[in-house]
């Protein structure tokens, strides 16, 4: 809050240097939080444009990505933010994340879009509490940081338990479905195990039981 764009509380983090005298250079360098698109999805001609808004207003110093997912800008002055977030949002048709007590960015891993495992859509989802919850991000009003991260499957690719506040995790709702045909092929040889990765030694007679229904912990099976 000691340093931002007008109207908004967050998004930019205030970093001054203790000497200025002997590092004007650096007397100011705030970091900015660029709201990340759901998944991390860029096109070249889309990363190429942000490189040169941040040439133009800033060190040019980037991380790909913060903790909490954001594009994260290192380095600018203070009389720099309000002509780099015009061209942000005029250019790219871009918004700065969340910092401080607010909401923080929400963030989703690949869900439906590449992955098998996904149980639920959860770049939709990402993107409806973003829109629904822009308030929260950009004007503090918690006593502390809040986090939404969504997980498409209990694989957890963005460890939503582990960092954030609510944490959605898709699951199968349904009975467990096995291909009785597909495991007969696999365990009479039909179809190779790991689809050949392990071929290359002889592993001895495959044994169903011992290596997959013994070992499944909730033994449903």
């Amino acid at each position: 809050g000691i340093v931002g764009v007008f109207g908004y509380g967050g998004g930019i983090i205030g970093r001054y240097c203790d000497q200025p005298q002997s590092f004007p250079g650096v007397a100011h360098f705030h970091t900015v939080r660029v709201n990340q698109p759901s998944s991390k999805y860029y096109t070249a001609d889309f990363l190429s444009k942000l490189c040169d808004i941040w040439e133009r207003h800033g060190s040019g110093l980037t991380n790909m990505h913060g903790s909490t997912g954001d594009i994260v800008f290192l380095g600018t002055n203070t009389d720099r933010l309000e002509p780099l977030f015009f061209d942000l949002t005029h250019e790219l048709n871009q918004d700065l994340g969340g910092s401080g007590s607010n909401l923080r960015t929400p963030e989703c891993c690949l869900g439906m879009s590449r992955c098998q495992f996904a149980c639920f859509d959860t770049q939709e989802c990402c993107h409806n509490m973003t829109n629904e919850y822009q308030d929260e991000l950009h004007r503090p009003a918690f006593p502390y940081k809040f986090k939404f991260k969504f997980d498409g499957c209990p694989n957890g690719c963005v460890a939503s338990i582990a960092r954030s506040d609510m944490s959605v995790i898709g699951t199968w709702r349904d009975d467990i479905r096995i291909d009785q045909a597909a495991v007969k092929a696999y365990v009479g040889g039909e179809l190779m195990p790991n689809a050949g990765a392990h071929a290359g030694k002889d592993w001895g007679k495959f044994d169903i039981q011992k290596e997959v229904i013994g070992l499944c912990p909730t033994e449903c099976m």
